[in-house]
């Protein structure tokens, strides 16, 4: 797609069919960040010993590279405004792919850590700048529906990433993760370098730009955009709390095997992709703001569920469990294309700004519940303080965008 295509589709974004080709590339840049986060877990042990390191430290190669991912998010989306979405992504993925190839040179666990950090921040455009690209071409309804699309990959990458790093790591050694890093980003970038047009300023009339500070200043003050922002970060936040304490319930408690507990998981992750296919067919028909609302009650729907099967029902296994979580997901993925495309249609200008913001907060507050969320459940003797939070944040979740959106 050149940019005159590019402008075309802008122009008339109603009549044109899907574009297919473009959707795949902006799913195989966001791919890359989570690819990257989880296809090296399998290979932990190893380089443990590899390194001479202890468990809790090479561990950070995890957990740093998760907060390099969400930081470089705030870097990378007003970077996107200012030089424009194209060198932006193809510059940052290519740092990921040199930072891959020198992980392989690494000789202490120090400059792993380092050569992570430079993956994500690298990574972190393909999220971000993926984002703002939908908005560049398509009205904040229509991307939605192309935001839901490209969610998918949110589900499937997680799950696919550790299985394709074990089997790298047992056929060819744990240097083979990073050398499969490197070249699936560059075949990318390659990709990219050929088909990606610059979409920068197609949603912006003349004379529209005003400066980052002030664009920034204008997104801070607006209240439709936090409303927009929390509504993807608490909505998404049941979720991180799910991922932080549900192995504890369902692992321990139940005593379920860890291989139920991942198809148990695998299930209720179809209801993820299903929100965000209802996502992608209904929001050019019904608007952002009602499957939005359509998704907070699904997950209220969810958590009361689980509340109430949590307090009388723990003997039934692991379904009183997931059975609620897949509510929870539908409604997830219902609202949270609809809260991005939200944010960062308040003033599409600065839309690598609003989308660096959206996605930082949404990770962040993510990795909080999740840390809560296992401490919170740690000497717990039942699935109910689990249910109670994510109660807790589906009211903060419903208050926050009645209070901040609906009224303003």
């Amino acid at each position: 797609m050149d940019d005159q295509a590019a402008r075309q589709l802008h122009d008339h974004p109603r009549t044109e069919r899907t574009p297919w080709g473009l959707l795949l590339l902006l799913m195989a840049l966001t791919s890359i960040g989570p690819t990257t986060l989880n296809i090296v877990v399998p290979a932990l042990p190893n380089l443990a010993n590899r390194l001479a390191s202890d468990v809790g430290t090479i561990q950070l190669i995890i957990s740093v590279y998760l907060l390099a991912l969400a930081g470089g998010q705030l870097l990378m989306g007003p970077l996107s405004d200012r030089f424009g979405r194209r060198p932006v992504l193809l510059v940052a993925l290519t740092i990921t792919a040199l930072a891959s190839i020198s992980a392989v040179l690494i000789s202490t666990v120090q400059s792993l850590i380092l050569a992570r950090v430079l993956q994500a921040v690298g990574a972190s455009a393909g999220l971000v700048v993926s984002r703002a690209i939908i908005r560049d071409l398509f009205d904040r309804n229509r991307a939605a529906s192309m935001l839901g699309l490209v969610a998918t990959v949110m589900v499937v990458v997680p799950t696919l990433a550790p299985l394709t790093g074990g089997l790298l790591e047992t056929g060819f050694g744990w240097e083979s993760i990073f050398i499969f890093t490197a070249f699936t980003s560059t075949l990318v970038v390659i990709w990219a370098a050929f088909t990606l047009p610059e979409t920068r300023g197609l949603n912006v009339a003349p004379g529209a730009q005003e400066g980052f500070f002030r664009d920034l200043a204008r997104l801070v003050r607006s209240a439709r955009f936090a409303g927009y922002v929390l509504a993807g970060a608490f909505g998404s936040a049941t979720f991180f709390a799910f991922l932080g304490g549900g192995a504890h319930v369902v692992v321990t408690l139940m005593r379920a095997s860890p291989a139920e507990y991942g198809v148990w998981w695998a299930i209720s992750s179809l209801g993820y992709m299903t929100g965000n296919f209802l996502s992608s067919r209904l929001s050019t028909r019904h608007g952002i703001d009602r499957l939005i609302w359509a998704g907070i009650a699904i997950e209220i729907v969810g958590v009361a569920l689980s509340t109430v099967l949590a307090v009388y029902a723990l003997h039934w296994g692991p379904v009183i469990v997931f059975l609620p979580q897949l509510i929870v997901n539908i409604g997830n993925g219902l609202l949270l294309p609809g809260a991005i495309a939200g944010a960062v249609s308040i003033r599409p200008q600065a839309a690598g700004t609003a989308a660096g913001i959206t996605g930082f907060i949404q990770m962040a507050l993510g990795a909080a519940v999740a840390q809560y969320a296992g401490t919170l459940l740690a000497d717990s003797p039942s699935a109910v303080p689990l249910s109670l939070l994510m109660a807790l944040l589906a009211a903060v979740l419903a208050i926050s965008f009645a209070v901040l959106v609906r009224r303003s």
